[in-house]
């Protein structure tokens, strides 16, 4: 399968936070043939591992499996369903917005409604809608037969996104943050033939919930060193600062040498920067950000454990529909990969 056709099957798989399962499935069974040996643990994240050289370094490799997404809090008595969010979205860009419901019975879709605008007052068309006051209409006459289409309390939501390539080497889809970042680890896997350290490529659960998975991953894998690969907001679009970010779409993985939970190692930081240098893969360098990774998490595992991040520039994240280059994929697989192989000159 090619990039484009893997990043496809990923971005059209649902795993909204919690209920990761469909995702492992599907990385599982893309990963197995690069890995030695295949895990589960008890919170389900799913640990790939690469066998090296006892005296080598083990690395840890994480990549999210989860998106944000909805979840079903209750059905009105009309047949109408409201619902939490599982994740940080933006109220703004929920209405209208097509859905998917995981039931016991399969698959309900659905519309995020609101009042129509037509029966709004003048005040009411200024505000934003908080997600409390929006539901999901599925067609059903009342909270009966919404319950016989299989609809539950606690089912997970997902939008109604289908992956598209546009432009040479540009992808829209739903959930690239971080299934990018799953697809960065299983190409790492793919294309280390062989490797000194040991490598264990891990997909966690629950990451936009709180970085969940890969506390208890990283406890339980006890790495040397680790990589969180993730997905990093692309700022070349109207309306934002280049203080703001100076990353843009096509010009190469991104290395955040802070964000709001982790200060990149900096031994972390001089290998990567050192590597794509040596190697000539193009790199962006950022600092400042508001949101963090996987690799917050695990840098506070046990006694410390050196972390750093390489991020896939995506615009319009934590939304239905993101876009990204595929070429940043490409290019943060092969950074990744080069490093893991100059990684015993360094640790």
């Amino acid at each position: 399968m090619s990039l484009n056709e893997n990043l496809e099957k990923l971005s059209n798989t649902c795993g909204v936070t919690g209920r990761e399962n469909d995702v492992r499935d599907l990385i599982t069974q893309m990963i197995k043939p690069y890995a030695d040996e295949i895990q589960i643990d008890k919170l389900e994240n799913l640990i790939a591992i690469k066998t090296g050289k006892p005296q080598a370094p083990k690395i840890m490799l994480s990549a999210h499996m989860d998106e944000v997404g909805l979840m079903v809090k209750t059905i009105t008595k009309e047949g109408f369903i409201q619902f939490t969010k599982m994740g940080g979205i933006d109220d703004r860009i929920l209405q209208a917005q097509k859905v998917a419901i995981f039931t016991k019975k399969g698959t309900c879709q659905g519309i995020i409604g609101a009042k129509p605008p037509h029966l709004q007052k003048e005040e009411e068309r200024k505000k934003i809608m908080n997600y409390d006051e929006l539901f999901i209409d599925i067609g059903a006459e009342n909270r009966e037969e919404a319950l016989n289409m299989g609809v539950a309390t606690g089912d997970s939501i997902s939008f109604d996104v289908k992956y598209a390539s546009i432009g040479k080497d540009i992808a829209i889809g739903k959930a690239f943050d971080d299934r990018a970042g799953c697809l960065v680890m299983i190409e790492t896997l793919k294309q280390l033939q062989t490797t000194d350290c040991t490598v264990c490529a891990v997909g966690t659960v629950q990451e936009e919930v709180g970085l969940r998975g890969a506390a208890t991953a990283a406890f339980g894998v006890n790495p040397d060193l680790a990589l969180a690969l993730d997905v990093t907001v692309a700022g070349d679009v109207p309306g934002i600062r280049e203080f703001d970010t100076t990353v843009k779409m096509g010009n190469g993985p991104s290395l955040p040498v802070s964000d709001s939970g982790l200060i990149t190692h900096p031994k972390i930081l001089r290998w990567l920067i050192d590597t794509a240098t040596e190697q000539k893969i193009p790199i962006q360098i950022e600092s400042g950000l508001p949101g963090s990774t996987d690799a917050a998490r695990i840098s506070l595992t046990r006694q410390g454990i050196p972390s750093g991040t390489i991020a896939v520039p995506t615009r319009y994240i934590h939304s239905p529909v993101g876009m990204l280059s595929l070429k940043d994929i490409e290019n943060a697989a092969k950074l990744t990969v080069a490093a893991i192989q100059k990684a015993t000159k360094y640790f």
